[in-house]
């Protein structure tokens, strides 16, 4: 999701619409976000398929023992 946000942005350069009910010469903080349905680069099948292969692989759980042993592995790799 994109996101631009603007603190302490004068209330009067807001268009007409979004100055109602805000006092003149005050400083607000604006948020501008798109909104996921109209992204056109947003794959709901892929992020899908990402996300149940983030979950599947958090469930898999390591031993400590061989969790050290891959360790050392992968340290020794830099000693040769």
């Amino acid at each position: 999701m994109n996101r631009i946000v603007r603190k302490h942005f004068p209330v009067d350069k807001l268009p007409e619409e979004l100055r109602e009910g805000l006092p003149e010469g005050v400083e607000v903080t604006v948020t501008l976000e798109t909104e996921l349905e109209t992204q056109a680069d947003f794959d709901k099948d892929r992020f899908q398929d990402d996300l149940d292969r983030v979950r599947a692989t958090l469930k898999q759980t390591v031993s400590l023992e061989e969790a050290t042993h891959r360790i050392r592995d992968l340290r020794d790799e830099w000693d040769d």
